[in-house]
């Protein structure tokens, strides 16, 4: 079975669910254009603001990409490259969500479940979390764009040791080097995301949406980056209906209700 990704709708919330647990959600080629496909419809879905990614089962978020696959879709370079493209589509799709994404992370984070894991704004992961990206231990090249993700969060040490040793490293050892925001006891898992989607999903949808547009710029070299719609972005902040609602919410010391216009 090539497995499936899952995507369920609930009113601002968006969770999407890798689905392989026989193969520990091992990533199939179509999973990865299941993952494009769940980007693409969250994305035109305008009540959603926050989105969790999540591995079903008790043993792992993802594995990594489905290796048993490899004779075929990646037999040689120029295979390779169709391939790259799918799984580049894929995590494109997800970083450029323009509302947060939350990855919860459980058991085996690996490879192309790591790459998966870092197209998030927020990683919350379990203390049974096991990372690691083992390309050395297969001989393949690990791709420009997912070398740069990696260390634009790790930095160039870190992002060498990962890559050069193939390691298995705890979740403990991933908080320090910045993989991942926060660890928790696995039972906490599932209440302390759905705490952390909670309060984001209160929040200013448009307010946060400028953020996470500014610091996509501000990340880049500066010589790259176009904040004109990161002003515009702002200006709409101050232009909304929401901006006077938090004002008098604040005011009149109530909880705002926000509705992104």
């Amino acid at each position: 079975m090539a497995g499936n990704v899952t995507l369920n709708l609930d009113g601002t919330r968006a969770t999407i669910t890798l689905d392989h647990p026989e193969r520990h959600n091992a990533i199939s080629r179509e999973m990865w254009s299941g993952l494009f496909d769940a980007a693409n419809t969250i994305a035109a879905t305008p009540d959603v603001r926050v989105v969790i990614l999540r591995g079903a089962g008790e043993k792992a978020f993802a594995s990594g990409a489905d290796i048993s696959q490899f004779s075929e879709h990646r037999s040689d370079g120029n295979a390779n490259t169709a391939y790259d493209d799918t799984t580049a589509a894929a995590t494109s799709a997800l970083a450029r969500l323009p509302m947060p994404v939350i990855a919860a992370i459980h058991g085996f984070c690996l490879g192309g479940g790591l790459a998966v894991a870092l197209t998030a704004d927020i990683r919350i992961a379990a203390d049974d979390g096991l990372f690691a990206i083992p390309a050395a231990r297969l001989g393949l090249g690990y791709n420009v764009a997912g070398i740069a993700n990696l260390m634009s969060l790790v930095g160039p040490s870190n992002a060498k040791e990962i890559l050069f040793t193939a390691t298995r490293f705890t979740a403990s050892q991933a908080l320090d080097m910045g993989i991942v925001n926060e660890v928790v006891a696995k039972e906490e898992l599932e209440e302390r995301v759905d705490e952390l989607a909670g309060s984001i999903a209160g929040n200013a949808p448009l307010t946060i949406r400028s953020v996470k547009l500014a610091v996509r710029e501000l990340t880049k070299p500066e010589s790259q980056r176009d904040l004109t719609d990161v002003i515009a972005a702002i200006d709409q902040c101050f232009e909304s209906d929401d901006y006077r609602e938090g004002v008098a919410a604040f005011g009149e010391k109530r909880p705002p209700e926000f509705r992104g216009v």
